[in-house]
């Protein structure tokens, strides 16, 4: 299952976790590496500090290449520089301009990939000189950049960019999912969803669980959890806090039941934070509150996961039902 950018970044299977926030830790991103893949560390609401100290942690847990997430639209100061003076084999960047830290990125040995929602930011991404561009579909979790679906925005992305490798993101949890995205030119894929119910994302076992049991049509998607990140279209499961927002029907910010108020706290670096309602936080395993009050961000992809399982065993499995696919395709012709 080896493409091209397997070769470029020296893993052996075209396979990257999400960094989702402060729950993608070095555990999670060393386990993923580990096992041949390609493991993404999360810095979102992390001080520059604590994600030296991170970084720090995870090349001492893993010798094999790994990437380093941050959000451009909500960074704190410092923290690209934090990341980039650990050198990290990858760089991946989402919701902004990439081009005023590539030249950077590169003088240190630095690949960087743009996470994108349309065409014309892929477009735009390429002409900077990104190494990589993630084409992310509206079936994604989180936050999500475009509204066009990953069937129609990855071959369009991949024709668009050409040589630049393409990286497919949103509904993928299974290995049938990653043959899809190859055959629609992707060299490699980006699986949030799945990993959320890894053993090492630093989660909620209530959060993991809620997504094992989900299907995809309890999904939302909506611009609720707008505090701490405004204007910012994101997909989340279903719970109490959305029902009840749907119920007093889907009033704007300023005039949604109880804000104002916390539904709980996280630990964030050295900062022991509260969690506003409606607040854009990823819970963390610490949290101490009701999740059903706070965003449960998932994919569609959330009705093609049915356990909870250690990272490397997750991405094995990838492996083993991708070459499966792949061998029942060539049976066919």
């Amino acid at each position: 299952m080896k493409t091209a950018l397997c070769d470029r970044l020296g893993i052996d299977y075209p396979i990257f976790s999400v960094g989702f926030g402060a729950a993608a830790t070095a555990e999670l991103a060393a386990a993923v590496s580990n096992a041949g893949a390609c493991g993404v560390l999360g810095t979102a609401g992390l001080s520059p500090n604590w994600i030296r100290r991170e970084l720090q942690r995870l090349q001492k847990l893993t010798s094999r290449p790994f990437g380093v997430n941050v959000i451009l639209a909500i960074r704190r100061e410092g923290v690209i520089e934090a990341c980039l003076d650990a050198r990290p084999p990858l760089l991946v960047l989402f919701w902004g301009d990439a081009t005023p830290w590539i030249d950077e990125a590169h003088r240190r040995g630095v690949k960087v990939f743009l996470q994108v929602g349309s065409v014309d930011e892929a477009r735009a991404a390429s002409a900077a000189g990104v190494d990589g561009i993630i084409a992310q579909g509206f079936e994604a979790g989180g936050h999500v950049k475009g509204r066009t679906s990953l069937a129609a925005l990855l071959p369009a992305v991949v024709e668009a960019v050409r040589p630049v490798p393409v990286v497919a993101a949103g509904g993928i949890a299974n290995g049938a999912g990653i043959v899809a995205a190859l055959s629609l030119g992707a060299q490699g894929v980006s699986l949030g969803t799945r990993f959320v119910a890894s053993e090492e994302a630093n989660v909620p076992r209530a959060y993991k669980e809620r997504i094992v049991a989900a299907a995809a049509d309890e999904t939302v998607y909506s611009k609720l959890f707008d505090i701490g990140w405004p204007n910012a279209p994101h997909r989340t499961l279903k719970n109490k806090i959305v029902e009840e927002w749907e119920a007093a029907g889907r009033p704007p910010a300023g005039k949604r039941p109880g804000e104002g108020t916390a539904i709980g706290k996280v630990v964030r670096g050295e900062t022991t934070i509260d969690v506003p309602k409606y607040g854009a936080a990823m819970l963390t395993a610490d949290f101490k509150g009701d999740p059903d009050y706070a965003p449960l961000w998932a994919g569609e992809s959330c009705g093609l996961v049915h356990d909870i399982k250690p990272a490397a065993e997750i991405v094995r499995d990838l492996v083993r039902e991708a070459q499966d696919a792949m061998s029942a395709l060539n049976a066919k012709s």
